[in-house]
């Protein structure tokens, strides 16, 4: 009987339901796509050159524990007042508490594992799907030892939500049985009402303030700090977030119903709305302002090791390949790429000199790319003939263009007569510059198999060899920032929009009387968005603020400054969050404009 009730009431309550399972599936699913990399040793170790990489996704592991750990906890409180008021009425009709006790846990446990299992299964489609798109449109990416299903990555995933839900199902259980019956029936009638505290408040500001100030500094410092600088600004930014989220938005909100335009229209109407569920309010922003520049900041560094994979393959050399011998097939697959500079240079070698005409290079001078101040993207191109090459401590660059092997080999300059001397067989070297390898990498790509019988990088020299080491190290870094930032954004999404719904039936009831008293539509639409238009902005904010400080702790592995071009992914971002937005009110607007 009791478990009849206990259906009729989901039935009754199914949009509640559908909006808390849709919110753990996807937090679930999330969390399974992070752990699908973050669990794959071999795909970390196979994809990127560099050793930190698995650390930072344990740090990153645990960070995301903790917003799951406080999502689950919201998700479990938004589930208990569902059913408080149904379990207090159990209650009064004579129904036993260590039934209610069993009932609580099992269908706290239920809903968990339901909504997990669901979620890795969404979340191993969503890997499938996200990495299909960005491995077509990242162009000539190759991922190694790359799996949609993990079985670690399932089981770490359903491990951590079961036994979060066990200890859900638990505090459930005692929190209930616990509770007067008439407590459990008028408990969704008792606002959270803010309590300006002055001194507490301060101390949580200037706390909060330091915390990040710590965080902020770690991160610029990590060349000194290594790991331990990721985990003091773990540490240190999620509690800095949360004080001063829950210190200063608990006095904002107070603070501004003094001033006179609170008392227009419906302002004073929405600042009541904001403040009377204000402490899960601090909690809830202060993980959508951690995904969010966790989302935003994944996003720009994976477009920054894009943006960086050009500028690194023009400070090696400045020719794009260099062919011993072509043959004439060759040399019009070279023609066809229309190359700005082209050179043949003839030679003849033996194990550590290689013997040139000084006349040649006086001809059809050779160009080295020379850095300068020790700053690999700081160079300009240098035009030598025969006895500039001959001194330069850059005509290693010549070298390598004769297929890769003979980069240690000495160069030496001769006059006509002295090169007509040696016994060695003349041969020829062709060294030509397209106006962009990454445009003409297929190109490059077939003349390298087609001559080298080899496309790795290590057997020729040249900007295509170059263009070829650094996609091969900086892509699936780039794979990796896209799509946890994808994965990031959805969670985002996901917390927002379960924070906003869960409270949309609740809030049903006062938008029915702002209607019956006269207020147009048009002023509960202004009311609704300025609102939720609030809970977007104070988070994003934050997220912007920690993003651009966070980005100082990439410039020790990459080569341009992770601010470059860095408008693009911000642009990108702010149109996928404002698309965000529009659902949520719009969805919202339906439930509570009916």
């Amino acid at each position: 009987m009791l478990t009849k009730l206990a259906m009729t009431g989901f039935k009754h309550r199914w949009r509640d339901y559908l909006v808390l399972f849709s919110g753990l599936i996807m937090s679930s699913a999330i969390f399974y796509m992070f752990e699908a990399l973050a669990t794959n040793q071999d795909f970390l170790k196979q994809n990127t050159s560099i050793s930190m990489v698995g650390l930072i996704f344990q740090f990153g592991s645990v960070l995301l524990t903790i917003i799951t750990l406080v999502y689950i906890g919201y998700a479990n409180s938004f589930l208990l007042s569902m059913r408080k008021r149904d379990y207090g009425l159990f209650m009064l009709v004579g129904a036993r508490k260590s039934k209610i006790g069993q009932l609580i846990w099992l269908e706290t446990l239920l809903v968990g594992i339901t909504a997990t299992i669901v979620g890795i299964l969404v979340g191993t489609a969503l890997t499938v799907g996200v990495s299909q798109i960005l491995i077509n449109s990242l162009g000539l990416l190759t991922l190694h030892h790359f799996a949609a299903w993990y079985t670690p990555a399932a089981i770490a995933t359903l491990l951590l939500y079961v036994g979060l839900f066990l200890i859900a199902g638990l505090f459930n259980l005692l929190s209930l049985t616990k509770t007067p019956a008439l407590k459990l029936l008028h408990s969704n009638d008792q606002p959270n009402r803010p309590q300006l505290k002055p001194a507490r408040q301060l101390i949580e500001i200037v706390v909060g303030v330091i915390s990040i100030a710590i965080g902020y500094w770690s991160m610029a410092n990590l060349k000194i700090l290594q790991l331990m600088g990721i985990g003091i600004a773990l540490v240190t930014i999620v509690l800095g977030t949360y004080l001063l989220f829950n210190a200063i938005f608990v006095w904002l909100m107070v603070a501004l119903k003094r001033f006179s335009f609170a008392q227009r229209g419906l302002n004073g109407f929405t600042l009541s709305q904001l403040s009377f569920r204000i402490r899960n309010y601090t909690k809830m922003l202060s993980i959508v302002a951690m995904l969010f520049a966790l989302a935003l900041g994944a996003i720009t560094v994976g477009m920054g090791f894009h943006s960086q994979i050009p500028s690194m393959a023009n400070i090696n050399n400045a020719y794009d390949m260099g062919l011993v011998n072509a043959s004439t097939a060759e040399k019009a697959q070279i023609a066809a790429m229309k190359p700005k500079t082209t050179a043949t240079y003839h030679f003849k070698a033996t194990k550590k000199v290689v013997y040139f005409q000084a006349a040649e290079f006086n001809r059809q001078p050779f160009t080295t790319i020379h850095t300068r101040n020790k700053n690999q993207l700081t160079f300009n191109t240098v035009h030598n003939n025969a006895a500039k090459l001959q001194k330069s401590e850059d005509n290693y660059q010549l070298m390598q263009l004769q297929s890769g092997v003979m980069a240690t080999a000495t160069p030496v300059f001769l006059s006509k007569t002295a090169y007509a001397k040696l016994a060695q067989p003349e041969q020829r070297l062709t060294v030509f510059t397209t106006n962009n390898v990454i445009e003409h990498r297929v190109a490059l790509n077939k003349l390298a198999k087609h001559h080298f019988h080899t496309t790795s990088p290590e057997q020729f020299g040249g900007r295509y060899a170059m263009y070829l080491m650094v996609n091969g190290m900086y892509s699936g870094l780039e794979f990796m920032g896209m799509f946890l930032g994808i994965a990031f954004l959805a969670m985002l999404a996901s917390c927002l929009m379960f924070k906003i719904l869960s409270g949309a039936d609740a809030d049903q009831h006062r938008y029915k009387m702002l209607d019956k008293v006269g207020t147009t539509r048009r002023q509960l639409n202004g009311a609704i968005n300025k609102e939720i238009a609030v809970l977007f902005i104070l988070p994003g904010i934050v997220g912007i603020v920690h993003v651009l400080f966070g980005l100082q702790m990439f410039k020790i592995i990459m080569v341009t400054s992770p601010y470059t071009g860095i408008w693009l992914p911000f642009l990108i971002f702010a149109g996928l969050y404002l698309l965000y937005y529009l659902i949520t009110i719009t969805i919202y607007r339906r439930i509570v404009l009916q």
